[in-house]
């Protein structure tokens, strides 16, 4: 088994407010989820409201393929054009 996680920071410049902000944040954990199969969440600077880190998990039996799919997600999140990537990584664990 092989586990893909990866973590995002954004900067969501737009918003004005934590309201705002958790508009942005629920798009795109929403499309993340209905696009690929995999698990997310915002998993810090909740209270900071332009400001945004998600964490992201794959599970596959290849780590090529865990690979690939973790670079394609981060292309698409910044595709979507809704908040500007500032940081990203991403980590292959063999099991």
């Amino acid at each position: 088994m092989v586990v893909g996680v990866g973590i995002i920071r954004l900067m969501i410049h737009q918003s004005s407010s934590l309201k705002a902000k958790r508009q942005v944040v629920k798009s795109i954990l929403g499309r993340m989820r209905s696009k690929f199969d995999l698990s997310v969440a915002e998993v810090e600077d909740q209270d900071k409201w332009q400001l945004c880190t998600i964490g992201f998990v794959v599970v596959t039996n290849d780590a090529g393929h865990a690979h690939s799919m973790l670079e394609t997600i981060i292309d698409y999140v910044e595709g979507l054009h809704l908040a500007e990537i500032t940081d990203s990584r991403f980590e292959i664990v063999h099991y």
